[in-house]
């Protein structure tokens, strides 16, 4: 396989994508190995190395005796295809051993539209891509990440998945096959036991009945298994496993930098943002054991770039202590030390100063909205004075670049909520006109939406999706009332919305889709160079499967939903009555000015929640 990849990797893109040997990768002696696991990512190497959480369960699974934790990602196209002329199997980096010889394969799922990558990956190395044709021990896949919160779509390609942040349970999941394996058990022996873990679902234990209509029916457990999977949650991060000596890649990535995670969780509350309810209780990192990781990491990394990185990083309470003693380090090593995830309500002059002393970058906001009606149905908490007043203390500190996100297409959304991006954006011009310092340099304010996607565990779970013409009719309307020059507008194309809402809110009976997709090409859908819609759609039809099922009908309220067994910790009640709140233009405060009482808290056993 050596010589082979050899002659293979000088006529491929970016060979340092599939050759390993980084600074601070983990080697093991083989013989002292008990377990092997190959941790796959189901994406580029740039992205995969990207992922902090691939970062921490690598470390965490290769800290315990006798399991070696290796890295697998998806190849490009080029490589795929040089691959699969010269039946070359998919490998692991650190060892190059085909991921068919590894004893468990776990996927980390961040997004829905990388699901036929998994299928392909698995058709690359070999393995069974149905969970149901993995007859012995060998080959369990496994699988987490934020996709795991709706796991159907995938039911019958995974053997069992792992709910919330994997740090204790990956241990106890890999220690349980440690043992299956030392003792001879069969899968299914395995898997029982393996369901009884707290977080664990395995699917093929449920059996899932469509009513006439198509909606879900019932879900009926066996074998013991739990009717509703509860997320673990790590409680104590200041004691937690942080990789200080983070593998340091041997090629550019997206981020190539250092992250020093602040805290877990949102006190926001945003009705769309499925991460700031799937990642409930708020739970934070003191700034002594912050700044001591952040100097350990760069010491040993030899990065130029640290990001402190959280969900809103602006409302970590202790970012001034943090910066304060971090900024005075990076300045003396000539390390960049940036903050992203700020608000506009909270946006801090002095703070964008210290941290950028040569240059000043531009402002990133996400007003989401362009009225204040609009942005309270979605419980932004964000006023236009907040964001004029944010944008006049910028202009007049010197900034003359401005990125504002929005969404098209939320519910309740009408074209005087869409013109009104566009009056949002006039008034920061004229806010820069009256504040700036610099008007040699001009102003440039760059516009982007995106197209509303309707997500699991959020009050918006049921809402229907626009239409994709809907949508587009919406982007030219924007797009025709902007007249300045400083403007640059992009849109997201629909069809990948379309897309990742049909998988965020699909049933097992998407699996034979995915499948047929992959079948016929589809895979790194993420990327625009490889997208192909007419494949997805030439499956549904085949599939006899109609997409607008899961987008454009919207879910009623008293509808089953695939998701329901799976417990994110915050309540389906409080979902519905904020969803209420939401028709009612009504704001509900963060967790700061008083508990909402979504349920979150009910996961804490030892601390309580850090809002």
């Amino acid at each position: 396989m050596t010589d082979l990849l050899q002659r293979i990797l000088p006529t491929v893109q970016k060979p340092a994508r599939y050759t390993g040997g980084e600074y601070n990768e983990i080697i093991k002696n083989p013989e002292d190995v008990r377990v092997n696991v190959a941790f796959c990512f189901p994406d580029t190497y740039e992205i995969g190395m990207s992922n902090v959480g691939m970062r921490i369960l690598y470390g965490v699974m290769n800290e315990m005796d006798g399991v070696w934790c290796q890295r697998v990602f998806a190849p490009w196209g080029d490589m795929e295809a040089a691959m699969r002329s010269h039946d070359l199997p998919l490998w692991a980096l650190e060892s190059r051993r085909p991921v068919k010889e590894f004893d468990m394969i776990a996927f980390t799922i961040g997004y829905e539209m990388c699901y036929t990558n998994i299928i392909n990956m698995l058709s690359l190395a070999g393995v069974p891509i149905h969970a149901s044709d993995r007859k012995g021990l060998e080959n369990m896949v496994f699988a987490g990440g934020v996709c795991a919160f709706n796991p159907e779509p995938l039911a019958e390609f995974i053997d069992f998945f792992s709910l919330g942040e994997g740090e204790q349970s990956t241990v106890e999941i890999v220690a349980l096959y440690d043992r299956a394996k030392a003792e001879g058990w069969s899968k299914d022996a395995f898997l029982v036991e393996v369901s009884k873990i707290p977080g664990v679902y395995v699917p093929s234990f449920y059996s899932h009945e469509y009513n006439a209509d198509g909606t879900l029916g019932s879900v009926t457990s066996v074998n013991g298994a739990p009717k509703v999977i509860t997320k673990r949650i790590v409680e104590d991060l200041d004691n937690a496993y942080w990789p200080t000596k983070m593998i340091v890649p041997s090629t550019e990535i997206v981020h190539d930098r250092a992250n020093l995670e602040v805290f877990r969780g949102c006190i926001r509350g945003c009705r769309f943002c499925q991460a700031g309810f799937s990642c409930r209780p708020v739970r934070k990192k003191s700034p002594e054991v912050l700044y001591q990781q952040a100097v350990a990491t760069m010491e040993d990394s030899g990065h130029n770039e640290i990001t402190l990185s959280s969900l809103s990083t602006s409302d970590y309470r202790g970012l001034k202590a943090l910066t304060d003693a971090l900024i005075p380090y990076c300045h003396s090593n000539n390390i960049n030390l940036s903050v992203p995830s700020l608000r506009a309500d909270n946006f801090s002059r002095e703070l964008m100063e210290k941290l950028q002393t040569v240059r000043k970058s531009g402002l990133t906001f996400a007003p989401e909205a362009g009225t204040q009606r609009l942005r309270d149905v979605i419980n932004k908490n964000l006023t236009e004075d907040e964001i004029l007043s944010t944008c006049a203390n910028a202009f007049s500190g010197g900034w003359n670049n401005v990125k504002l996100y929005f969404m098209l297409g939320l519910p309740t959304e009408t074209d005087e909520d869409v013109l009104g991006i566009a009056e949002l954006v006039y008034k920061i011009i004229k806010c820069w006109q009256a504040n700036a310092t610099n008007k040699k340099r001009g102003l440039r304010v760059h516009v982007a939406t995106a197209f509303f996607v309707p997500k699991p565990h959020t009050p918006f779970q049921w809402e229907a999706q626009i239409t994709q013409e809907e949508y587009l009719r919406r982007c030219k309307l924007l797009k025709s009332h902007f007249y300045s020059k400083s403007i640059e507008y992009d849109y997201h194309e629909p069809n990948l919305s379309r897309l990742d809402a049909v998988m965020a809110r699909g049933d097992r009976r998407l699996g034979a889709v995915i499948e047929e997709a992959a079948k016929n090409g589809a895979r790194l859908d993420g990327w625009d160079e490889y997208f192909r819609y007419d494949i997805w759609m030439d499956a549904f039809k085949k599939c006899g499967i109609d997409p607008n099922f899961y987008t454009v009908r919207g879910f009623g309220e008293d509808e089953l939903l695939p998701w329901d067994g799976m417990d994110v910790g915050v309540s389906k009640g409080f979902l519905l009555r904020e969803r209420r709140r939401a028709y009612e233009a009504r704001i509900t405060e963060d967790c700061r000015h008083g508990c909402a009482g979504c349920g979150a808290n009910c996961l804490l056993k030892e601390v309580a929640c850090d809002a």
